[in-house]
């Protein structure tokens, strides 16, 4: 799906066949130093997209370097998670490196002057959803914990729906950031499932990507 000619953020992450039961018991207590990181570079995002506001409206695009910091939080705060969230057992990265989660969004060469004006307001409809699928989200990951302590495993259709219900709230996010100009769709299948297809070799995919 594309909003114009910018194309939606893509985002998966590949399904992991076994997860580890003693993890799910200490991944919240290993994930605090990326909790405080990615809360220092939060505050350090308020700024920069308060000075991407003005600079698109005078220039109409976000400066490269701001905007590749910004997707570079973002796609942290994503594996970060994914990570908590009990979808895998591989510790995220500090930074951008590889990980089998799935996050690109193409740089929009222009964007527009008067969006940045009332994108929140264009969100709310998807602001009233996602709070009652993140509801949902956090009723999946309590039946998920106990199922991944007795199996082993997350059970698939949970967790493609969690992945839908992430791919949703961070395309809103994109789009709330002024990372882009393309409206998220109300869904939460991916636009491009090609990725989809290497995920779990994403040792050998490209990892700028990931």
């Amino acid at each position: 799906m594309t909003a114009g000619s910018q194309p939606t953020l893509r985002f998966d992450i590949a399904y992991p066949e076994r997860l580890s039961r003693g993890l799910i018991f200490v991944k919240w207590l290993l994930a605090i130093p990326h909790a405080i990181v990615l809360n220092i570079l939060g505050y350090v995002l308020y700024f920069t997209t308060a000075l991407a506001f003005f600079l698109i409206l005078i220039l109409g695009r976000y400066p490269r370097g701001l905007w590749n910091f910004g997707v570079m939080v973002t796609r942290w705060q994503a594996r970060y998670s994914a990570y908590v969230m009990l979808m895998r057992d591989e510790y995220p990265p500090f930074g951008d490196d590889d990980y089998p989660v799935w996050f690109h969004l193409e740089y929009p060469e222009r964007l527009s002057r008067w969006k940045i004006f009332v994108k929140w307001l264009l969100l709310i409809p998807h602001f009233f959803v996602l709070s009652i699928l993140m509801f949902a989200v956090l009723v999946v990951w309590f039946v998920a914990w106990w199922a991944i302590l007795f199996t082993g495993r997350y059970p698939r259709g949970m967790f493609d729906f969690t992945t839908g219900v992430m791919r949703w709230f961070w395309r809103v996010t994109v789009y709330l950031l002024m990372l882009t100009d393309a409206y998220p769709p109300f869904s939460m299948d991916p636009d491009d499932p090609a990725p989809v297809a290497y995920l779990p070799a994403y040792g050998t995919a490209t990892p700028s990507n990931w």
